[in-house]
């Protein structure tokens, strides 16, 4: 695939006797969103890990704009991991401060606009805030960044469902349409109607991938509706 942004190659990484990757390959296209799907222990949030450089595969390889995981793909690649790493005694403006000093490429007036949309004061202390709104405050961080490849983890997991479509909506206006966002989540239904491709992972392979408008015309179901069948009929 010419522009692949990530491509993985024989992508394994074993715990003790365990794999949670077997072997994986993929190509994400430039300017897609897309759904990293499958239920606990598929290996979605270890795959996502080794992408952001916080873990190495036991065997294969991935890349990110044709360069092996380094210092030079941590800078395109912003990570939204599945739980708050953030200093929860800092008030809101001291983490965007540092954001700024980290991150050469965060937009710290896009961070401050949706932040003010939300309607979190920034001058409170993380620690304050709902267990929500902390989560929206780390989504916001990593969508503020101006990176090639948008890892989510769950980004939607921790929030009611009247905060997801604004979740939703921050994520498909918040990214630069040649950058690629791949969203790790097992709330199918909710977020299907923003992803343009899909990939199905089981037991640390994937068992089916394609093209979400296509597949819907093709098999007359919902993207929820095709998981449930796909992953009962693997259970049994």
């Amino acid at each position: 695939m010419e522009n692949a942004v990530l491509k993985a190659t024989g992508l394994t990484k074993s715990y003790g006797g365990t794999r949670a990757l077997d072997g994986l390959e993929l190509e994400l296209p430039q300017g897609k969103i897309v759904g990293l799907l499958g239920p606990n222990g598929s290996g979605k949030t270890t795959f996502l890990k080794i992408a952001a450089g916080l873990l190495t595969p036991s065997a294969g390889e991935l890349t990110i704009c044709g360069r092996e995981i380094g210092p030079e793909t941590k800078a395109v690649v912003s990570y939204l991991p599945d739980k708050t790493y953030l200093n929860r005694q800092q008030r809101i403006t001291e983490i965007l401060e540092f954001f700024q000093d980290f991150y050469r490429d965060f937009d710290r007036e896009r961070a401050e606009n949706m932040l003010s949309a939300l309607r979190i004061d920034t001058s409170a202390r993380l620690k304050t805030l709902s267990k929500g709104n902390q989560e929206k405050v780390q989504l916001v961080l990593v969508m503020s960044r101006r990176a090639k490849l948008y890892l989510l983890d769950e980004p939607i997991g921790g929030v009611d469902p009247a905060a997801r479509d604004y979740i939703l909506n921050t994520i498909i206006t918040n990214y630069d349409p040649s950058a690629t966002v791949l969203i790790s989540t097992h709330l199918i239904a909710d977020v299907e109607r923003v992803l343009d491709e899909f990939v199905f992972l089981s037991h640390g392979r994937i068992v089916r991938q394609g093209s979400t408008d296509e597949t819907r015309e093709e098999t007359g179901k919902s993207l929820d509706e095709l998981f449930r069948e796909v992953f009962r009929c693997l259970e049994n």
